[in-house]
């Protein structure tokens, strides 16, 4: 029997008319769909008419999940997989289907999309011919502290993730070791309450110390 094929599907970051056709027609002809968060999922089908089979895959439950799909693939089910929003595979558990996929000598193609970095990326205003992307710090403060210690004679433009209940403590952190330098937040982009904030380090936190931070910040500086 001939393997299905695992299709990485990226979908809308906010807005969600930033959507490819093909990932319509994909997700739309997949046998099943492997979704981070069903939740948002569900409103992307029930935007576009998308009645495939649904099915979570998410950090809790990656590990067993991959098994199960990896099964259906080799008995020739086509599966597609999408994130919570962006592309899948980065900053998400999409990357354990993948290499075992890979593992598997399963066929896996892209369609590619939106994804949160780059925008922020470009509007940021900052370099753009060199840059590095590091996701998520450590939720741990020492941790995180040391990782932005090895950023201190850093030359490119660096991009990471952070959430809105660590983003004042990141702050802080960043103070204290990069020090009072600009740095980019931007947050809910493509989405009606899109920001991209242009300014020092002590002013951004100055900003969201007084205003709760909502929506996962994407940080460049």
């Amino acid at each position: 029997m001939k393997n299905g094929t695992l299709y990485i599907v990226s979908t809308p970051i906010g807005n969600l008319e930033d959507i490819t056709l093909r990932a319509i027609r994909i997700l739309k002809e997949a046998d099943i769909v492997a979704a981070e968060d069903t939740r948002k999922t569900s409103i992307l089908f029930t935007t576009y008419d998308i009645k495939s089979v649904l099915t979570s895959y998410h950090s809790y439950n990656a590990k067993q999940k991959t098994e199960k799909l990896v099964k259906l693939l080799k008995e020739g089910k086509n599966i597609a997989l999408v994130s919570d929003s962006g592309t899948p595979g980065i900053s998400d558990p999409g990357v354990m289907i993948i290499n075992a996929c890979i593992d598997n000598d399963i066929v896996i193609t892209t369609v590619p999309g939106p994804t949160a970095f780059i925008p922020a990326l470009v509007l940021s205003g900052k370099p753009t011919h060199k840059f590095m992307f590091e996701g998520f710090l450590s939720n741990k403060t020492a941790r995180r502290r040391k990782q932005l210690e090895e950023f201190k004679n850093e030359t490119r433009t660096v991009i990471i993730y952070e959430s809105p209940h660590r983003i004042v403590k990141f702050l802080k952190d960043f103070i204290d070791v990069l020090g009072d330098k600009e740095i980019i937040l931007a947050r809910e982009l493509t989405k009606k309450f899109e920001e991209v904030r242009r300014e020092k380090a002590s002013l951004q936190l100055e900003h969201f110390s007084q205003k709760k931070p909502r929506g996962e910040f994407i940080v460049v500086f």
